[in-house]
């Protein structure tokens, strides 16, 4: 019976972390096209949502981005503009074909 209560317990734990994960990024529809760009300027990386259920991971530069990526240009919906030209998003160096 012990066991059933810690279990439930843990259960109920990992469910309140993960919809407080869900909900800690700012929404770039409730913002103005230039306040999204200023979020990220002041931060230089920052995971922002899109939509209720989406969400991923902007950059000012390439340098905020890994080994073998660089910077690819990005638009998010907001506020005031459809497609807002928010900054960038990492993405894999291609090797090109050489053949």
């Amino acid at each position: 019976m012990e066991r059933m209560k810690l279990a439930c317990a843990a259960v109920a734990l990992i469910g309140i972390g993960s919809d407080a994960i869900a909900q800690s990024h700012p929404l770039t529809t409730g913002m103005t096209c230039a306040e999204a760009r200023g979020l990220l300027a002041a931060h230089g990386a920052i995971v922002l949502n899109t939509g209720p259920t989406t969400y991923e991971r902007y950059v000012s530069s390439s340098g905020y981005c890994g080994i073998n990526e660089l910077s690819g240009p990005v638009w998010v919906p907001t506020q005031d503009i459809r497609l807002c030209p928010i900054g960038g998003r990492c993405v894999p160096v291609g090797r090109g074909d050489r053949s």
